[in-house]
């Protein structure tokens, strides 16, 4: 009986501590770093590239006064919306995402990063 009690929480429990579902944004601020340059969180202002307040749940290429890629305008239209799947995707290797998207980044290769990353830009998304 224990056994099939503890099979029965094991996936639980995994999917709980699993590295790749941990977020920390403390973390993800220092790994934000690489991104500075050409943008910014916690206010809504365009630098190189648009401002990321307020990313999560936007459509892309739709922040205003932000002159984005034809790529990126038709990927919003298409119906890509920055979520945390979206995001994982898109940060792993942006030009493969959106192909002609003017950001010259390569992506960021660690999922923890990225999922820290994702957990700090959650904090100005509310």
């Amino acid at each position: 009986m224990r056994a099939i009690a503890f099979l029965a929480v094991m996936p639980a429990v995994a999917f709980v501590v699993h590295p790749s579902q941990a977020q920390d944004a403390a973390a993800g601020e220092k790994v934000f770093t690489k991104c500075k340059v050409c943008h910014i969180a916690d206010q809504d202002k365009n630098m190189v590239g648009p401002s990321l307040k307020g990313v999560i749940g936007r459509t892309a290429g739709t922040h205003p006064n932000f002159s984005y890629s034809a790529a990126m305008i038709a990927a919003g239209k298409s119906g890509i919306k920055w979520d945390e799947p979206t995001l994982t995707t898109y940060l792993h290797a942006p030009q493969a995402m959106v192909k002609g998207t003017k950001m010259t980044f390569p992506g960021l290769k660690d999922d923890k990063d990225i999922a820290n990353v994702i957990a700090y830009l959650k904090q100005f998304s509310k």
